[in-house]
């Protein structure tokens, strides 16, 4: 019965979460891991219960039955190495090949110039406030939501993807870390899966009406540029449940929304969430 429940679970996962690197339940080992993944991808990946697993010196939770998810930075390495202690105490470390990938350079025009370079005060203030996001994502609760799958949180042009070399007001920036929708402020704001509200604020500098919800195992999805917000810390959202709208806050050049995923602190790309579907900047 036990193992049945298990094989359903893996077949769910994998139809959930086509777009993401999941294992093949079928390989003949006691850690199942893709045999390649891409920068800025999601993981999920299964084991022995009640293993140790360690991707280079960060340790990943894994669930009671075995599951365990990770993701790889936009820089990553050609190979990173997995390490697995069982609870026989054996270890074995596997070698997981990584695709490199191309980003493209996008200049924006049209921000806020004092986002773009602030004064020591105004930087400050900043510092401050992404320490705040920076604590809320250490969250490490052991639920799965995320192993539902996901959906695009509003429908529109993509006007900015994962990765890319921003270039703000003439001045370079660090990479853009997410996926932009192009909407008209106040359009509704849906949660792409389940997940418990971690932090909100209304008024930060570079992301004005932000969210963060946690999906559980350290993955978290980011809401930035919000106009309203319609939930509060604490609180638990459904796939597709409504909690905001649309706006331009914060750095911003017009109305849309960023969509922003994370393991922990490594930024990874929203649209290979996605099953089926690769998104393009047009």
């Amino acid at each position: 019965m036990m193992r049945s429940k298990k094989r359903r679970l893996a077949a769910l996962l994998c139809a959930a979460l086509g777009a993401v690197g999941i294992a093949n339940a079928a390989t003949p080992t006691r850690t199942v891991l893709p045999q390649r993944a891409q920068q800025g991808q999601l993981v999920i990946a299964r084991t022995a219960p009640g293993s140790h697993v360690a991707i280079g010196a960060r340790e990943a939770r894994v669930a009671s039955d075995g599951t365990f998810v990770f993701g790889i930075e936009r820089d990553a390495p050609e190979t990173i190495t997995v390490t697995i202690r069982y609870p026989d105490e054996q270890t074995e470390q596997r070698e997981l090949a990584i695709t490199q990938r191309g980003y493209k350079i996008e200049r924006v025009d049209g921000l806020p110039q004092h986002t773009v370079t602030p004064d020591p005060e105004l930087a400050r203030r900043i510092a401050e406030e992404q320490a705040r996001v920076a604590a809320a994502r250490k969250r490490d609760d052991d639920r799965n939501d995320y192993a539902h799958g996901f959906e695009l949180p509003v429908q529109g042009r993509i006007s900015g993807v994962y990765g890319s070399q921003r270039v703000d007001n003439g001045v370079p920036k660090a990479p853009h870390y997410g996926l932009d929708i192009a909407v008209p402020t106040g359009t509704p704001v849906k949660a792409p899966a389940a997940g418990i509200v971690s932090f909100v604020a209304t008024d930060l500098v570079l992301t004005g009406g932000t969210v963060l919800i946690d999906h559980g195992h350290g993955l978290t999805s980011s809401f930035l540029h919000l106009s309203r917000i319609d939930i509060a810390v604490g609180a638990r959202v459904e796939r597709g449940e409504v909690f905001g709208a649309a706006g331009a806050t914060g750095r911003a050049s017009g109305p849309h929304v960023h969509w922003g995923f994370n393991w922990f602190d490594v930024r990874l790309d929203p649209a290979l969430l996605l099953p089926g579907k690769r998104q393009v900047a047009r």
